[in-house]
């Protein structure tokens, strides 16, 4: 995938079972449907209708859902 300049690749994800915040980059290549929260161990999966866990807990989504490419996403 090309990324178009503009594309943010930092996220910032917030577990929604403890709160815990934690800075991560995202992956360029395919969307990322699992994420282990680094304070508690909850299994992050996407929420209905999102492509990824970036998408449902993330302060920017996935560079697919920037790109407004769908490959990996159904959204």
């Amino acid at each position: 995938m090309r990324l178009n300049p503009a594309v943010i690749l930092e996220s910032v994800i917030t577990c929604p079972l403890c709160g815990h915040k934690e800075m991560e980059t995202m992956p360029t290549n395919a969307c990322q449907w699992f994420y282990d929260c680094k304070a508690c161990n909850e299994l992050l999966k996407p929420k209905p209708g999102d492509c990824c866990v970036f998408c449902s807990y993330g302060t920017v989504p996935c560079p697919s859902i920037q790109e407004e490419k769908h490959s990996c996403c159904s959204r």
